[in-house]
């Protein structure tokens, strides 16, 4: 049985959610609602549900489209934020970071600061400028070894540091995007891994 859930909103042990396309519900900790959608529990940051059976780790603008599973790819549901942004949390080598997916930016590009927090040695990657929406910057082309977005996970990624600005999110850009088949539907964006 497919399940389609989406997370519009997020409380302490409180989700709002959509489920098989349908209005917004408001679940607590420990509610089930149709077709076997039980919410575990929730933060400000991220939900934990049991769909279909199997534990899945939810944040605003994160889904989960099961009916997709069966072809064995992983897939990720995004739903626009008021802004029309689609942003999830994911990873990059393993550290938790904000994505804001842009399909005009050429690779995963992200500020100094998260790639020292990251553990990314980025002054030893090929230095270069990029042209941004404030000018010329000076950056920095790496490999990322694993970036994560719900359980789409790929390897050897493109990335490129900003040397002197610091950036509210992380670009998911098409270094790892153009590894994937994307999908757009109204106000939801799903990702499918490929290979």
């Amino acid at each position: 049985m497919a399940t389609d859930v989406s997370v519009v909103g997020l409380f302490s042990n409180k989700a709002i959610v959509t489920i098989d396309g349908g209005k917004p519900k408001t679940l607590t900790a420990g509610d089930a609602a149709q077709n076997n959608v039980r919410l575990i529990s929730a933060t400000a940051d991220a939900a934990v549900f049991e769909i279909d059976g199997k534990r899945r780790t939810l944040a605003i603008g994160q889904g989960i489209y099961s009916a997709l599973q069966p072809r064995g790819h992983p897939v990720v549901t995004l739903n626009a934020d008021s802004a029309g942004h689609y942003i999830s949390t994911g990873s990059i080598n393993g550290g938790t970071v904000k994505f804001l997916v842009d399909t005009g930016a050429t690779m995963v590009s992200l500020g100094a600061s998260d790639a020292k927090r990251l553990g990314i040695d980025y002054e030893k990657g090929q230095r270069g400028t990029s042209n941004t929406a404030n000018g010329i910057a000076m950056v920095y082309r790496v490999k990322l070894d694993a970036v994560k977005v719900g359980n789409i996970a790929l390897t050897n990624v493109d990335g490129v540091v900003h040397e002197s600005s610091d950036m509210p999110f992380v670009l998911l850009g098409m270094s790892f995007l153009g590894r994937l088949e994307i999908r757009q539907d109204g106000q939801q964006m799903t990702l499918l891994q490929k290979y």
